[in-house]
Parts: structure tokens; C-alpha cells; sequence
């Protein structure tokens, strides 16, 4: 799950309604793109980097996991 995307929009005070209604998309791909079912475009991205007031890389980073 995108805990990261979750917990900013949620820190702002936005349902997953009105973000989508923010960036022009339905409420089932904010819901798919926290559950990690849907893989935005670069364009979709950076409209919900701005909604969220962050950067892609705070949000859609995927940091590897160190060995030991």
C-alpha cells in the first residue's frame, strides 16, 4: 500500500473524493493507486504531488530495503 500518499492526504485533511476531484480523476484510481493496483502516469503523478504539496520523490520513492 502507498502508506506515504495515504497518510499526506489524510494529514491535509482530504477524502480520497477530493482529491480526485482536485487532479481530474475518478475516486477509484485514488483508491487503486493507495492499494498499489494502478501505476500513474508521470503526468498523474505530478498532479498529485502538487495536490499534496510534496515531491515525487517523498511520495512515490520506493526505498530498497538494506541488507544487514
Amino acid at each position: 500500500m502507498n502508506y506515504k500518499m495515504k497518510s499526506k492526504r489524510v494529514l491535509l485533511g482530504l477524502s480520497q473524493e477530493e482529491l480526485a476531484k482536485q487532479i481530474g480523476v475518478s475516486r477509484q484510481t485514488i483508491i487503486l493507486i493507495e492499494k498499489e493496483k494502478y501505476n500513474p502516469s508521470l503526468k498523474l503523478c505530478v498532479a498529485i504531488c502538487k495536490a499534496l504539496n510534496t515531491t515525487l520523490d517523498e511520495l512515490f520513492w520506493e526505498e530498497e530495503e538494506s541488507e544487514g
